[in-house]
């Protein structure tokens, strides 16, 4: 097993060798992964709300178990 200074040194080293992305380029992923979130949870929302409706008709249909 490595002690943790070395484990943390190896960590710091590999961090500098890492090519962090431009701040634009993290903007625009950004916008992409809020944009791509709002949908999917308008989506679910939308889901849940004809869910909702279909089993309420259900419902009513059958006497309202």
């Amino acid at each position: 097993m490595t002690p943790p200074i070395k484990y943390m040194k190896e960590v710091a080293r590999e961090a500098r060798r890492i090519r962090w992305p431009s701040r634009e380029k993290l903007w625009s992923t950004i916008l992409v992964v809020v944009c791509v979130a709002l949908f999917v949870a308008i989506c679910l929302a939308l889901e849940d709300l004809a869910a909702g409706s279909i089993i309420q008709q259900l419902k009513d249909a059958f006497g309202g178990m």
